[in-house]
């Protein structure tokens, strides 16, 4: 039996031994939850960045785990506040099983890619926000595909669904025994202070008709409960899946128009934070200025309208290919 009275601080029993925690990206508190399933079998779904890999080994060991314990650690996508600290937890934790999506693999066991990426759209922000992402066994990787399962044992098993828009690795994760869905950022990002609900829809691989099928599939999985990577757990699971698609068609719309109007990016981000975020809740005066500098950073209007816009032009192309081949045909 866990003692919930001695936990560090971010972490959290959510019942059903399941417990969140915050992974103090950047050494801020609340923009990253991790989850630990305390079963049998126990799993870790998310790990944070690089810097967050000894947040979550004092959380686990807290949590009475010795390092040789942990079965399972699972990310829903491989984007580096999710998954960055995969190769120093795999490091820490070395007999936990690593489950990824199959298009995502690849970059855990060689993330050489995946940081040269990161570094042309962070800049000198990279090392601060994230630090560097360590390469992971790949023997020790099991990569799923439209859906695969994880033994937690007894009976109990996370079930994971390829859920893609956000990103073309990610996927959303069921707990068989409670119902409760892992939501990566296929949501958006929830602000349990506020109640806000954004969406997430950075470049480059934002597909909004992907997104809405994805919202489509977790509407039908009947969740109890769904567990933000971008914060925390909602238990209003239809309501929180309509705004979630309220808020992309909001976001996107304002998009299009400002296009319309032959503005640029900069007038595009303008104009969302005109009409959209000027609608949400303000910070609460005792939390943190600095997390919600960060998580502006990571799924504000600069990354976001950035994404849409990059979608929006994909979309332009592939129409306009397909208009000169049926007028060639």
């Amino acid at each position: 039996m866990v003692d919930v009275s001695d936990l560090p601080e971010g972490t959290v029993s959510l019942g059903d031994d399941i417990f969140v925690i915050d992974t103090m990206l950047a050494g801020y508190p609340g923009v990253v939850s991790a989850y630990l399933i305390l079963t049998e079998r126990p799993c870790l779904v998310e790990v944070g960045t690089a810097g967050s890999a000894r947040t979550l080994h004092r959380a686990i060991t807290a949590l009475g785990l010795a390092p040789e314990d942990l079965a399972t650690i699972v990310v829903t996508h491989i984007h580096l506040d999710h998954a960055g600290g995969t190769g120093d937890m795999a490091a820490l934790f070395p007999n936990a099983e690593i489950v990824v999506h199959e298009r995502g693999a690849r970059h855990l066991a060689d993330p050489g890619r995946l940081m040269r990426s990161a570094a042309m759209v962070w800049g000198d922000r990279l090392d601060t926000l994230f630090g560097r992402m360590s390469p992971t066994e790949a023997t020790r990787i099991r990569s799923v595909a439209e859906t695969g399962e994880i033994d937690l044992g007894g009976g109990r098993r996370l079930v994971s669904h390829y859920a893609p828009g956000h990103a073309k690795h990610h996927m959303g994760l069921v707990d068989t025994a409670t119902g409760d869905l892992y939501v990566g950022d296929a949501l958006g990002v929830y602000n349990p202070r506020t109640g806000d609900l954004r969406p997430a829809t950075p470049p480059p691989d934002f597909d909004m008709d992907a997104c809405l099928r994805t919202l489509r599939l977790f509407g039908d999985i009947d969740a109890q409960r769904l567990m933000f990577s971008h914060f925390g757990a909602v238990d209003t699971v239809a309501e929180t899946i309509d705004r979630s698609e309220s808020e992309l068609r909001l976001w996107v719309e304002t998009v299009r128009e400002a296009r319309g109007t032959d503005g640029d990016l900069d007038h595009a981000v303008a104009m969302v934070r005109d009409k959209v975020v000027s609608r949400y809740g303000r910070r609460p005066a005792e939390a943190s200025e600095e997390s919600a500098q960060v998580m502006d950073v990571l799924s504000g209007p600069e990354s976001n309208v950035s994404g849409i816009v990059h979608w929006l032009d994909r979309l332009a192309r592939e129409q306009a290919e397909a208009k000169k081949a049926a007028e060639g045909s």
